[in-house]
């Protein structure tokens, strides 16, 4: 198999929605990756999706993105510096095609409740990325929803947005 170009944009990225919609009754919002600058001149206007692009998005509609959790195996999508400075990022380095390891899994929670004690007093969101905003991204929900807020199993695969690959999170349970 070929090694990927540097500025390659990912298989089947243009295939999925850029931003679905906040989970109702959380501050998750899921996404795929945003990608720099460079990767603009692979796609269509149509098709760009940029962390600036991510921010207006949800500013259009009244919301405000606290802390980004990047869940992609890989630096090359975008750099921090990419990144509005009010912005929060944290990078967990998680393996595709795989279910994530109970550390990774242990990481993703203690990120999400430091942020809602130190967030208590605003409605900002937490955003939630792998590369195509689908598995390691609806994995890592639906085991915080479950394992922390203390939701039902199928409650936590339906709240989901749409486009959310249900088969494959609810096999990992």
């Amino acid at each position: 198999m070929p090694a990927k170009k540097k500025n390659a944009v990912p298989d089947r990225w243009t295939d999925y929605t850029a931003v679905g919609k906040r989970i109702p009754g959380t501050r998750f919002i899921a996404f795929k990756v945003p990608l720099k600058p460079s990767f603009r001149y692979h796609l269509t206007q149509s098709e760009a999706f940029g962390p600036f692009d991510l921010v207006h998005m949800l500013e259009k509609e009244g919301q405000e993105l606290g802390l980004i959790i990047d869940l992609t195996f890989t630096t090359r999508y975008y750099k921090v510096e990419d990144l509005p400075n009010a912005l929060y990022h944290l990078k967990i380095f998680t393996a595709g095609h795989e279910v994530p390891n109970d550390a990774t899994i242990l990481s993703f929670k203690k990120a999400v409740r430091h942020f809602l004690r130190e967030n208590e007093n605003n409605d900002k969101l937490i955003g939630v990325h792998c590369t195509h905003g689908l598995n390691r991204t609806g994995y890592l929900i639906c085991r915080y929803l479950i394992d922390v807020d203390g939701m039902n199993p199928q409650k936590a695969i339906n709240c989901k947005y749409a486009h959310l690959n249900v088969l494959y999170v609810f096999a990992c349970f």
